[in-house]
């Protein structure tokens, strides 16, 4: 299975895996499946952490990029035909960052694991809890 992990997703993997349902994790542990994080995500996790916030991931994007890397992930290119597929989502989340990684899903295609609602709106092929 090809699995997209939404950014939050791919921090608890690493930081916090008992956030994450044990019928997800066993997935994203598969060595059969390919789990990838989406460039969006390390920009989105860029962004947050140089914004301090107590929500804040706990490490740089740059730091994100060798940490997926070493779990195994595989890194998801944000190309323009994944951004043009945002247009083509209905208006049911506004943030950006969720819709580039809902239009990538949909156009790889993959599976995307998110805890958001808002993307689980979004169909089959979320996976969510």
């Amino acid at each position: 299975m090809r699995l997209l992990l939404d950014t939050h997703v791919a921090i608890w993997a690493l930081v916090s895996p008992e956030l994450i349902p044990d019928r997800l994790a066993s997935l994203i542990a598969d060595a059969d499946n390919e789990i990838y994080v989406s460039a969006a995500s390390i920009w989105e996790i860029g962004i947050k952490f140089t914004l301090g916030k107590p929500s804040a991931p706990p490490f740089s994007a740059k730091d994100a990029i060798a940490y997926f890397a070493e779990a195994g992930f595989l890194s998801l290119p944000v190309i323009a035909a994944h951004a043009a597929a945002v247009e083509e989502l209905p208006p049911l989340h506004i943030d950006p960052f969720d819709r580039l990684l809902i239009a990538q899903a949909v156009t790889e295609p993959l599976r995307l694991i998110s805890h958001d609602a808002k993307v689980a709106a979004y169909g089959s092929m979320v996976l969510s809890w």
